[in-house]
């Protein structure tokens, strides 16, 4: 498994469809997953640090854990089939639950949980930004630094 860092989310044009950039922390690959619309407001949220006036679904779920003594330990998106990513949730207590990835990076986010990803999911999915288009991630991340969860319209 590689530890991989979220870069951040944005939107894809023309299909404004959300994405969600994940990075190899010791690598060079980029990992782009496609979300929904509602997890990316979530983890927009979580990278910009704002609390929302309710709790939104994530941080509930974070709460619940808490209050149960349970803590999310990773996250591991482990397969890729038919374009679609699939991931576990590791808690401290043993147990393993299934779920998207964007809702376990939003949960990851909140709770400080390590996020992984397995070499093959990388190796099919990742990519390499050549040098020379490294200005371009910059760009992103000067994107990302600059959006606000409000842009992603709202949280359902």
């Amino acid at each position: 498994m590689l530890q991989m860092e979220v870069v951040g989310v944005r939107v894809e044009m023309p299909s404004n469809q959300p994405i969600v950039l994940l990075k190899e922390t010791h690598g060079e690959r980029y990992l782009p997953i496609w979300i929904g619309m509602t997890e990316a407001t979530a983890i927009a949220m979580a990278q910009a640090e704002e609390p929302p006036p309710r709790p939104l679904t994530h941080d509930l779920f974070r709460d619940v854990l808490e209050g149960l003594g349970v803590r999310l330990s990773t996250v591991n998106i482990v397969a890729l089939r038919d374009g679609i990513f699939f991931a576990d949730l590791v808690f401290s207590n043993g147990v393993e639950v299934s779920a998207r990835p964007s809702d376990s990076i939003a949960l990851a986010l909140r709770t400080g949980a390590r996020i992984f990803a397995s070499e093959d999911v990388v190796r099919e999915a990742g990519v390499i930004i050549p040098d020379d288009q490294e200005d371009e991630v910059e760009k992103f991340r000067e994107f990302l630094d600059t959006i606000t969860p409000e842009d992603f319209g709202r949280a359902g």
